[in-house]
């Protein structure tokens, strides 16, 4: 191959990467606020440990950093060329190249795992329609967000973001080093992380976009707990069962369920339960909870009448937390009548953790054995 051809060659590969990469810019914003997300949901269980308040500090210090760099922007750029400046090829073949937006993809990328935490450790542990949506409304923020590149560029929305990740940090971290889930913790938690957005906005170098929204989000955030909207941190419901009877062995508790019909083949017990007059049931809860953490579970049976629930007792048992697989405990109701049910899985401050539906309905005749399932937790 001539040196003419080589060069042509070498030439057009740079012209396509530089075309690949320019056309690519839209994109990769998302793409890195997925990536963030998909490399929590691998990295991060179902459970809070220290090294995901390790992570999570990692995480809100260096886009706290980065936040602080991108208030002098021409500062930063300039930054970024004296250190390709060391490496003259490089500079030479990355010339052109949006070096300016890294640090927008990455603060994506850093939003997306600590956002990704918030589904993955309790919103998505709770069954509470309230919380859903509380997910839902995050959802939607976080896909304008995509759209509204003037305002990011802007840095309002990236304080915003920033805010909000500074204060589900603390919301984890404080429960977690001081044993306790009792709310003052959840308002103290959201205090500190707004008064910390807004500390760094202050000191950084230009005042660049606006802190306010940080105020605003987390007033909502505290006023969602306020009416139970939000589920204690760090308590992760592992699982709620409703079974007619259980057994304590040395292998475990075994539960006698209600089996599923087949066409509900993602779950093995179903929540159409048939009960002779008398007889009782059974919820059985794993909730996870950091070592050194104690709480009082609370198991509301709640029954739908008219148009509200009515709580028929809500009787509970202590929970040490440190169990990979969740504090299990359980407790009974008898004499319930046919009709909605529920049971409200919650802490001794009154948040609620999980919800169980399911319908009871009140037959004579006992149930067939072959109904019934027997599973160990």
């Amino acid at each position: 191959m001539t040196d003419e051809l080589q060069f042509s060659v070498f030439t057009g590969v740079q012209a396509f990467l530089k075309w690949l990469v320019k056309r690519a810019k839209l994109s990769l914003p998302i793409l890195f606020f997925i990536g963030g997300f998909v490399w929590d949901a691998i990295t991060i269980g179902h459970q809070v440990n220290m090294s995901d308040i390790a992570i999570f500090a990692v995480y809100v210090t260096v886009a706290g950093w980065i936040m602080h760099q991108l208030a002098t922007p021409a500062e930063w750029c300039l930054r970024c060329r004296l250190a390709l400046g060391r490496w003259r090829w490089l500079d030479q073949k990355m010339a052109g190249w949006p070096i300016h937006d890294w640090p927008y993809w990455i603060l994506q990328f850093l939003f997306g795992s600590l956002l990704s935490a918030l589904f993955i450790l309790y919103f998505k542990s709770s069954s509470d329609g309230m919380a859903w949506l509380i997910t839902l409304v995050l959802g939607i923020m976080l896909i304008a967000n995509e759209f509204l590149e003037s305002e990011y560029r802007r840095l309002t929305l990236c304080w915003s973001m920033f805010g909000l990740c500074s204060i589900l940090f603390f919301n984890f971290a404080f429960p977690y080093l001081l044993g306790s889930v009792h709310a003052v913790w959840f308002y103290l938690s959201t205090t500190v992380g707004v008064l910390a957005s807004y500390a760094l906005y202050r000191h950084a170098p230009r005042h660049s976009g606006s802190i306010w929204p940080v105020w605003l989000i987390g007033a909502l955030l505290m006023l969602a707990y306020r009416f139970d909207m939000i589920p204690p941190v760090p308590l992760v419901k592992q699982a709620v069962v409703v079974a007619y009877a259980v057994e304590k062995t040395p292998q475990g508790y075994w539960l006698t369920l209600e089996k599923s019909p087949w066409w509900r083949f993602w779950r093995i017990d179903s929540d159409q339960l048939v009960l002779v007059p008398g007889e009782r049931l059974v919820c059985f809860s794993a909730v996870f909870a950091p070592k050194g953490l104690h709480t009082r579970l609370l198991h509301n049976w709640e029954k739908f009448e008219g148009k509200h629930w009515v709580s028929y007792g809500a009787p509970g048992f202590q929970l040490a937390g440190g169990r990979d697989g969740g504090y299990r405990g359980y407790t009974y109701k008898s004499n319930l009548s046919s009709g909605k049910w529920r049971v409200r899985i919650q802490n001794e401050t009154g948040q609620t953790i999980a919800i169980n539906q399911f319908t009871v309905t009140i037959n004579p005749q006992p149930a067939a054995t072959d109904r019934q399932v027997r599973v160990r937790y």
